[in-house]
Parts: structure tokens; sequence; C-alpha cells
């Protein structure tokens, strides 16, 4: 049986001083009315704001000055990343290459790959797309069929992904496919790709969701020639490197923070009969954050604790979801109407809501991933 633990880790004096520097940045632009704070932000794109960040050393914080970085703590990034949620700032153009991919060629990838990619991400100027999941193999990663066969001078690269957000304004994205024929050890035989999706022979198609807005899309990939020095980490190693990255993935504030300004309204206007909700969600926030901070912790000893990030991930979502469905309970359909900043909150968490539980890995996989962990299948 593997133990899981979330060991305490404290904050510095310069995660603190962070803290309140990104807050006084975040305030006045807010005052500038250069965004509205919003639920969900970490999916609403704004390439001048990812700019701004890049600009303050507030993206690639952790990765080595060689490669654009800055050198500071993963905590001092948790934190910062914190903030930009708590405020609903639109952090989207850039959260991908920063959260999982820059990490991903810093861990895995050749000297020139990382010069190549790392100081342009920390700019926040290059943004990459999540080529994982599949419309037959969602949260089953294994089950993957998008392939790549060895060809004179790289690979070629067919089949399609799916929910790749932003993937239509993204730069690359790092693609996870089968290099190998289905094993009896099914997470053998996977590699990773970094693919230009400005490639001939990539097809990027749209998916409307519910708002009518359009950040999801299906890529599709055709015969599309990827040259071997954009092979990331080792052919055949794909599952083990995947690993690491879903760790990123699956345990930062965004998994309990999404709909924290609707939290924050909801928080100012209660009245006393909400006491009792409002306390117990305050409490599972005050949890959700301890547990986030130490899988950061733990990532920037360099583990990999996959089961922690899935309990967080697991645990977060559903913690998000309660919020939109307090606010209901608690608030009649008149004050909240009559309220224009609340009732914006509260109409997008309602309408994203279902997805928390989904993206990332379905709660399903995620508690599978946990059982094991602990000895229980």
């Amino acid at each position: 049986m593997t133990a899981i633990a979330f060991p305490f880790v404290p904050l510095s004096g310069e995660a603190h001083a962070l803290r309140r520097e990104v807050r006084d940045f975040l305030a006045a632009e807010r005052a500038a009315n250069t965004f509205a704070p919003a639920c969900d932000s970490w999916s609403d794109f704004s390439e001048s704001f990812s700019k701004k960040l890049g600009a303050r050393g507030w993206l690639g914080m952790t990765w080595p000055k060689a490669y654009g970085g800055h050198e500071r703590s993963l905590i001092e990034r948790w934190v910062a990343t914190e903030e930009f949620l708590a405020a609903g700032a639109p952090v989207g153009a850039h959260w991908i290459a920063d959260r999982q991919s820059g990490p991903q060629i810093l861990r895995y990838g050749s000297e020139e790959q990382k010069r190549f990619f790392l100081p342009r991400i920390a700019q926040g100027e290059c943004y990459f797309a999540i080529g994982m999941s599949e419309p037959d193999a969602g949260s089953d990663l294994s089950a993957v069929r998008a392939r790549a066969e060895k060809i004179s001078g790289g690979w070629r690269l067919t089949g399609r992904k799916v929910w790749t957000s932003w993937g239509h304004l993204a730069h690359w994205s790092i693609v996870f496919c089968r290099t190998s024929p289905l094993a009896e050890d099914r997470h053998a035989g996977f590699s990773q790709f970094m693919v230009d999706l400005s490639s001939p022979g990539v097809t990027i198609r749209p998916i409307v969701n519910l708002e009518g807005l359009h950040h999801f899309n299906e890529i599709y990939f055709d015969a599309v020639f990827v040259p071997d020095d954009r092979v990331l980490g080792n052919i055949g190693a794909g599952w083990a490197q995947l690993m690491s990255e879903l760790a990123f993935e699956r345990s930062g504030p965004e998994r309990f923070l999404s709909t924290f300004p609707l939290l924050a309204a909801f928080a100012e206007r209660a009245e006393t009969e909400n006491e009792t909700v409002l306390g117990t969600l305050m409490a599972e926030l005050f949890s959700l954050r301890q547990m986030s901070r130490s899988v950061a912790g733990r990532l920037m000893a360099g583990e990999t604790p996959s089961a922690e990030a899935a309990l967080v991930k697991d645990v977060g979502t559903r913690f998000e979801q309660r919020i939109q469905e307090a606010v209901r309970a608690g608030l009649p359909v008149a004050s909240r109407t009559a309220d224009g900043e609340l009732q914006r909150h509260y109409a997008r968490a309602v309408l994203r809501s279902p997805s928390f539980t989904l993206r990332g890995g379905t709660s399903e996989i995620l508690r599978g991933v946990v059982a094991r962990a602990l000895g229980l299948r």
C-alpha cells in the first residue's frame, strides 16, 4: 500500500510579499477596466494580459533563468496562481503552457527544446493546447488511438484529439499517442510529441458550448509530419511522462477556485440563515488550499504525487459544484437577478459547473487512481 500524504507546507516571507504585490497589480488592472472578474477565468483568453504577466516575471516563475525563468519556488507560483483565480483574471492564453507544457519540457525536453520553447512561454508569447483525450477515450488515456509511425527524419502522426481548449489559438500541442502495437501492458508503447498546430495535415474544428462560446475544439491529424527533434522525452516512455504531467494538471488552485468570485459575492450578501452552509464551504476551502499547497510542495521536491493530485481534483471540483447550489438555495431568485454582478457569476457557474467533474479526469477515474494507491484495486 502506498501512503497518501499531505504534509504541511508553510508560506515563506517571499510568498507573502508576492501575494501583496500580485493583489496590488490586480486591483490596479481592475480599476483600469482591463478585465471584469469572472468565474472559471482560467478559460478566458487574453494575449495582452498574459504578456503583462510575462513582463512582470509571473510566468515560468520556477524555471531556471537560463531558460527565461525566474528561479522562484513552486509555492510562490502557487500563491500567484491563487490570486489570479480569486480575482477572476483572464489567464487562459498562457495557462496550459505555463502550468504543464513548460514543466514537461523542462523535465523531459532536450536542451534545444528548452531554449526554444521556455523563454517564449515565460514571456507570454507561446501557447499550448493539451493533446490527450479522444472522442472514444476520454479519461481512459490508455485507450487512445492516435498513433505515430517512424519515417525518415521523423514521425507520421494520425488521429484526433478532443476538448482541446483554445486549440484554434494555441501554437503547439503536446500530443500523447501510441508508437508501438498494443501489448499485454496497456500502459506501454506510448510517446509524446510537440506538434506545431500550423503544420500541414492539422485540421481544427470548433466545438461551441451551451453558452454559445467557442474555446473547445476537435483536432484532426492527417499524416502530420513531426520531426525527430520534436519528440518529447523518450519513445515508449509516454505513460510515465503523462502521469507526471497530470499531477500538475489536477492539483492546482483552479480545481477549487474556479467559482471563487461567486463564493465571495455570496459571502458578502449572505443572510444569517446562510451562515452554516457558508461556514461549511469556507472550512472545506481552507482544507483544499492546504492539500493543494502540499502537492505543490511535493512536486517542488521532485516527487510525483499522482494519487494526492487526483484527490485534490476530485474533492475540489465537487466543492465547486456545491457553491452554485448553495447560492441557488440560499438566495431568492429576485435577489440574484436584481444584483448584476452576482447574477453574472451565478449564470456562468451554473452553465460550466457540470464540466468541472469531467475536465482533467472524471471523478470515477480519479477515485480509481486513489483506490489503487490505497491497495484497494
